[in-house]
């Protein structure tokens, strides 16, 4: 039977969370059905919450979430009612080309695998279908998602810790290890000391990085990344970030890390690196940005630009692994988690995450599970 739940649901954009009551519908036989115990408040949500990204309404954004799962479809084998888990974007069918070949993240049927449903998950009071965003939508109560979009997790980590696993952590620690495969003893910058870049910072120290350089503009962040494994910090505010870069590594750096999504601080990531440095772009930057780079670097440097969709993960091995790294005190998940707020006020979350103070933000969906 379909449930009634309380969800903070987006019917005009740009504008704000709205607390209403929907119908969620049972799980089909590939799905499962989440109780939500914590939601991570992503820039991507605020992006279409602000109106920088299109959208269509009503939609229930929120796709970094942690909680306890209530039912299971028939034909699902991965999780048993109980089970922690955490939930992740990147939906893999297992059987095209990509998955097959490793690369889930380009999953070409993750569309089909979120929103291709006999009925609608969601249903509001006038009985219009609720878009979940990208067939999750964890600003609610419960969420009925499909299997591979999923990871059991132990009871060795906090539930609000485990809810920024599937976005920030995976997204930025991903994109050092599988999307640039930075090697031991090399520079870095990451140019963002958000959720995503300090998880990055955090992924380059693991990965051996001699020198790990955070690029902000709020100083109390950059004290963070220091806190988080970086080297050195730089104020964008205080002149060129590329030129201080340069200068402090003495020609550049081997990778570089754009966490903002803007167009200009791609074009400082790829300016600050040395011949054959590879810049990786995690942000999400507005189609309507171009980025201007200088073409004879490209072939006379051997420099390269590259983008990595939610840290080019694997994310059903790649979460117990950072969970297990957490656990041995490599990794500061816990102390990523800056401030807390309760589902009924997630504007105000909202609204903290919009002046960039915070590394990152959660919401109590429903009391500990």
């Amino acid at each position: 039977m379909p449930e009634k739940i309380t969800a903070a649901v987006l019917n005009a954009a740009p504008g704000r969370l709205e607390l209403e009551t929907l119908l969620i519908d049972e799980p089909e036989t590939n799905e499962v059905r989440i109780r939500v115990a914590y939601a991570g408040l992503c820039h991507s949500d605020l992006h279409e919450i602000d109106g920088t990204f299109e959208t269509e309404v009503p939609i229930l954004l929120g796709h970094e979430a942690v909680g306890i799962v209530e039912k299971v479809g028939a034909t699902v084998e991965q999780f048993v009612p109980g089970d922690r888990v955490v939930t992740c974007v990147s939906a893999f069918c297992g059987y095209c080309l990509y998955c097959t070949s490793g690369h889930l993240t380009l999953c070409v049927n993750r569309h089909g695998l979120s929103h291709n449903r006999a009925r609608p998950r969601l249903l509001n009071a006038a009985g219009a279908a609720v878009r979940p965003t990208a067939g999750l939508g964890a600003f609610a109560e419960a969420m009925v998602v499909h299997q591979n979009a999923l990871v059991a997790i132990p009871a060795s980590v906090r539930l609000d810790t485990a809810s920024i696993l599937g976005c920030a952590v995976t997204t930025g620690i991903g994109a050092v290890v599988h999307g640039a495969d930075v090697r031991a003893g090399s520079t870095v910058a990451v140019i963002g000391t958000g959720g995503v870049g300090i998880a990055a910072i955090q992924g380059a120290r693991l990965a051996g990085a001699s020198r790990v350089i955070a690029v902000d503009v709020v100083p109390e962040k950059l004290d963070a990344a220091l806190r988080f494994g970086a080297t050195d910090v730089v104020d964008a505010r205080e002149g060129s970030p590329v030129e201080r870069v340069i200068v402090m590594t003495q020609g550049g750096v081997d990778y570089s890390f754009e966490a903002v999504g803007s167009a200009a601080t791609v074009e400082q990531a790829f300016a600050m690196l040395v011949p054959r440095g590879v810049a990786t772009v995690i942000g999400m930057v507005p189609g309507n940005q171009p980025i201007r780079i200088g073409g004879a670097e490209l072939f006379l440097q051997e420099k390269r630009l590259q983008g990595s969709f939610m840290g080019s993960n694997q994310f059903k091995t790649d979460i117990p692994r950072y969970i297990a790294l957490n656990d041995q005190g490599r990794l500061a998940l816990d102390e990523m988690v800056t401030s807390r707020v309760d589902l009924a006020d997630i504007n105000d979350g909202f609204e903290r995450l919009a002046k960039g103070q915070d590394i990152r933000i959660v919401a109590k969906v429903s009391d500990e599970l």
